[in-house]
């Protein structure tokens, strides 16, 4: 089912989560609407209301229930709200409460928390504090959900003794003549009587409803002179009082992959080794978008080849739409699409290029030439050139003899994409590189992601006859991309 109310406009998109139980969800649907006709303050809100069958919802709320079909049907039903640009997520179920954790970790629309709208409405109805008998289901009294938000706050919590808890509540809510099974009068409303009368002899001062079936007969149950909190009421006016900012996502590096394979795997591996981690929580969450059928980039820049600017947009755009915080592209030729690209994305493309320079202007004491060997496309399109405008130092590049030699290393028959690492390709590059040091080259940029799978980073590479450094601009992307996700994740 899939209900929404659409006024003229709206300041706030609310979602409700239906189907937990079915009945509690149409009854917080329903006191949220009568809410908003009650101070005439419809026309601020959207709502949306979504319900689904699923497995696993019966008599879920025993011992030892099976939660996994609840939570992934939490999950997707929030995605959902969030394409609707939902602003604020009602999950009426308090077993579901008992992971709210571990879903608002993935995502970014806010859950309202019925136990914070419980806890506020106990405070202000409770100074001084109160003891409260809590009508819940079995799972959710085991698991303390009322104990631990409520540890502190002057609150004690009491719960039925175990006879009446399967007797009365569980039955109440789970029987053949319970509350789920749409009865709303008679039995059920007498089980819970029951419990309520065995609670305040307990010592309780109010009875929560802590199931939010239970609170669909919280007027029945004050009609016979119970205490008893509607909990439906209580989570609908918090949810109108309280507004909530969207949550912060944990930082996400998106990867365009497949330009080539063997590099994206390569920076990957550079990510992991450059991050400050103690456990695998402690890393980053990487998204690669790995698409290796993205037209050659030297191909486009240097002959007649298929431009690869929509097929490296659309993969960046599914990175953005998957919620990176940041775009890494582990290929240097790449970069001579990345102003077309970056205008048009709401998230940055950390520029390899202009990390790498700025790497040689902190770590060098500028060189008066810098060697480039990459790929005829980079060299072509000159956006290492543009890079190291007014960086004070000269770049150079091979000659026609020797960027043979660096193309071959990259794709020839017997080259690094073709799958070697040794022999023929890595005497091309030593040839080249040798040449340019040659030229008066004191630091060498690896100007291909192919490269560093041969030749790795090196202060201090013997060539030549003298010491030259070899910088891997995938590892200055990765540094810089840990740099900043660590940044975040201080904030």
């Amino acid at each position: 089912m899939n209900m929404t109310i659409k006024p003229e406009a709206h300041q706030t998109r609310l979602g409700i989560i239906g189907g937990l139980g079915t009945l509690a969800g149409v009854d917080v649907y329903f006191k949220l609407a009568r809410a908003l006709a009650r101070d005439s303050i419809s026309e601020r809100y959207e709502l949306f209301f979504e319900q689904h069958p699923f497995e696993g919802n019966e008599n879920s709320g025993g011992e030892n229930p099976n939660l996994n079909a609840r939570k992934l049907y939490i999950f997707d039903m929030i995605r959902r709200f969030e394409k609707s640009r939902v602003e604020r997520v009602l999950l009426p179920c308090f077993i579901s409460h008992t992971f709210i954790r571990e879903l608002q970790s993935e995502l970014s629309t806010p859950i309202v928390n019925i136990m914070d709208a419980l806890l506020a409405h106990l405070q202000q109805e409770f100074s001084a504090g109160c003891k409260v008998g809590v009508l819940a289901s079995t799972y959710v009294k085991n698991k303390k959900l009322f104990d631990q938000y409520f540890a502190g706050s002057g609150i004690t919590v009491v719960y039925p003794d175990d006879a009446v808890q399967d007797g009365c509540v569980m039955s109440a809510i789970y029987g053949e003549q319970g509350i789920k099974a749409g009865n709303l009068q008679g039995d059920a409303v007498n089980r819970l009587h029951e419990a309520c009368v065995h609670l305040l002899a307990r010592g309780a001062d109010v009875i929560i409803s802590g199931a939010t079936d239970v609170a669909i007969v919280a007027d029945l149950l004050r009609s016979r002179g119970i205490p008893i909190v509607d909990t439906n009421q209580v989570y609908v006016e918090y949810a109108l009082r309280n507004e909530q900012a969207p949550q912060p996502r944990s930082f996400k590096i998106g990867v365009v992959g497949g330009v080539g394979p063997a590099a994206t795997v390569d920076f990957m591996d550079k990510i992991i080794h450059n991050t400050h981690a103690a456990r695998d929580q402690d890393h980053i969450k990487i998204m690669v978008e790995h698409n290796p059928q993205i037209p050659d980039r030297t191909a486009n820049l240097i002959a007649d080849g298929e431009d690869p600017t929509i097929a490296l947009y659309s993969a960046c755009k599914r990175l953005e739409e998957n919620e990176a915080a940041l775009i890494a592209i582990p290929c240097n030729t790449a970069h001579a699409y990345v102003k077309r690209i970056q205008a048009h994305l709401s998230i940055p493309i950390v520029n390899m290029l202009e990390e790498t320079v700025s790497y040689i202007r902190a770590h060098f004491t500028l060189p008066a030439k810098v060697g480039l060997l990459a790929t005829s496309g980079t060299i072509a399109s000159r956006v290492y050139h543009d890079a190291a405008v007014g960086q004070g130092f000269e770049l150079i590049t091979p000659d026609a003899v020797h960027q043979d030699k660096v193309m071959n290393a990259i794709y020839g028959p017997l080259g690094i994409k073709a799958g070697h690492t040794g022999g023929v390709a890595r005497q091309d590059l030593l040839d080249a590189l040798a040449h340019l040091v040659e030229q008066g080259a004191a630091v060498v940029i690896l100007g291909c992601t192919e490269l560093p799978l041969v030749l790795q980073q090196d202060p201090a590479f013997v060539i030549a006859g003298r010491a030259v450094a070899l910088l891997d601009p995938t590892t200055i992307l990765a540094q810089a991309c840990v740099k900043r996700a660590e940044a975040a994740q201080l904030h």
